[in-house]
């Protein structure tokens, strides 16, 4: 069975590679899915987001990367594809979560949403967390792999 696990990816963090390859172990292949929203300005373009995804999973069987944009359901029909994958870490992650599966499910081409609980070591990993420690050049090594670490590095202070 195939799913899509969407997001922005900006940065890639372990807790994201955490769900990717459980929900890979789960399911059996996983659509990673960049969403572009043109109307947001990331830390890293969409190519760059795509190539410190593959980096970090180099090796790593039945895992595609791709990038959309517009709404998730539209991407999910395009690829034939009936189920999202969505990491929860907290209570508030879930109730930002659960209004938009329950409207996915509504939609004429229905997408269910399957929710995986964040792994203990990651409850307190975030893409947004990441930049903050990295604007004040700490130590990313709690929440990034060290590419990500590297780029996150060149992109604060030019290195």
């Amino acid at each position: 069975m195939k799913v899509i696990y969407t997001g922005s990816f900006d940065p890639v963090t372990y807790g994201h590679l955490d769900i990717i390859k459980r929900a890979r172990d789960t399911f059996g292949e996983v659509i990673v899915a960049i969403l572009h929203n043109p109307s947001k300005e990331g830390l890293f373009t969409i190519e760059e987001r795509i190539y410190l995804l593959e980096e970090s999973l180099k090796g790593e069987k039945n895992i595609e990367i791709d990038s959309f944009t517009g709404l998730g359901v539209d991407y999910a029909k395009k690829k034939k594809c009936r189920t999202f994958v969505r990491g929860i870490r907290t209570v508030s992650d879930y109730e930002m979560e659960n209004p938009l599966a329950m409207a996915n499910k509504e939609y004429s081409y229905s997408v269910e949403t399957v929710f995986l609980m964040s792994s203990k070591e990651n409850l307190f990993v975030s893409s947004s967390l990441a930049k903050e420690v990295a604007k004040y050049n700490g130590d990313l090594s709690l929440f990034v792999p060290e590419i990500v670490q590297k780029a996150m590095k060149d992109k604060y202070f030019g290195r």
